[in-house]
């Protein structure tokens, strides 16, 4: 596999797991935050080694907070309309951010990879938000749109990423696009 392809396969891994975090993190309906409750530290790290991260991932109910806390705060880059709100998002997450572009192997446990948050064992919450910032601000970059959207269905209000070429997705899955097709069907019967 060449270099490039490879760095394309890992900030889509990156911005998957960060997918992941912000639906697990923020529930079914950001607005009402009664959809589901925040998931258990152990949850979260059997998602979070499903995203790759290596063991130890040992997480305490104040990192689930802060890592909460981010979730919410990378929703607007998904909520984003177009190219240049998602930029002006990213802008100010990465602002917020403690740390500079550095590249680390982990003291060799890795490939080289680049980070932004402050050290290798940054704390959870500042990891999150400098991976995810770090992996979106890269989409932005190469396809010069949104990194992805929020579910248009009514009753779902999970992000995703537009992956690939081509249109930019309005549904987070075949599923609910196929719901909200049948729901028109059905109302333009009724």
């Amino acid at each position: 596999m060449n270099d490039d392809r490879s760095t394309r396969h890992s900030v889509q891994a990156v911005a998957r797991r960060t997918v992941a975090l912000v639906n697990a993190l923020t529930g079914n309906d950001p607005a009402t935050d009664q959809a589901r409750a925040t998931p258990s530290p152990a949850v979260l790290a059997a998602l979070l080694r499903a995203h790759g991260e290596p063991d130890p991932v040992d997480l305490t109910p104040t990192d689930v907070t802060e890592l909460r806390a981010v979730a919410v705060l990378l929703r607007a880059v998904f909520a984003a309309e177009d190219v240049d709100a998602a930029a002006s998002a990213l802008n100010r997450l990465l602002r917020r951010g403690r740390g500079v572009l550095r590249l680390t192997s982990h003291d060799g446990r890795s490939p080289w990879h680049p980070h932004l948050d402050s050290d290798d064992d940054a704390p959870w919450g500042e990891w999150f938000l400098a991976s995810s910032c770090l992996a979106l601000t890269i989409l932005v970059w190469d396809r010069q749109r949104p990194p992805g959207g929020v579910c248009a269905s009514g009753t779902c209000h999970h992000v995703f990423t537009n992956e690939g070429s081509g249109p930019p997705r309005r549904y987070c899955s075949r599923r609910c696009a196929t719901r909200e097709r049948v729901a028109a069907h059905r109302r333009s019967r009724a």
